[in-house]
């Protein structure tokens, strides 16, 4: 793939997913106590600990999110949205399996109605959204890349790195 073309789709992902979660935890930190329902309602957590989560898991998605937009703790942002993902795929998982009719509560009113395969597609989605940008990062900030090699060209037409 030609690298402007890369450079684009990367930063077009980049901005889709900072975008996805600062928004999901945007709607979240509005209604923190029906967020706290929606993490009851898998069953997994005491109701205590269900309401702290949804008071502190919203501004984590918010600053990450803003992390992947800014570039500022990137890789630490996409480090915790990874996790973030990939805990509520297996508890999604885990509550069906127990035969918990769940919604996601994700995205407000706008999730509501999604089936559980439609959200469980999404995450999917989302996670392997997350990992390209993680890989693709990984990719440019290897030694010798084009955007951290300083090289001179010398007399003779040799590169020189610096």
């Amino acid at each position: 793939m030609d690298f402007s073309l890369r450079s684009v789709l990367y930063r077009i992902v980049a901005l889709i997913v900072g975008g996805i979660f600062i928004y999901a935890g945007v709607i979240k930190v509005m209604d923190p106590i029906g967020f706290a329902r929606d993490i009851d309602n898998y069953h997994m957590l005491p109701w205590v600990i269900s309401v702290r989560l949804a008071f502190y898991l919203p501004w984590l998605e918010i600053f990450c999110g803003l992390a992947v937009l800014c570039g500022l703790f990137y890789r630490g942002g996409l480090l915790i949205l990874n996790a973030l993902i990939s805990i509520f795929i297996i508890a999604s998982i885990v509550a069906k399996a127990r035969g918990l009719d769940i919604t996601c509560g994700c995205f407000g009113q706008a999730s509501k109605n999604l089936s559980f395969a439609w959200h469980l597609t999404l995450d999917f989605v989302l996670l392997a959204c997350v990992i390209f940008l993680w890989l693709s990062d990984r990719r440019q900030s290897q030694p010798g890349a084009a955007s951290g090699a300083l090289a001179l060209q010398g007399s003779h037409g040799v590169n020189k790195k610096l």
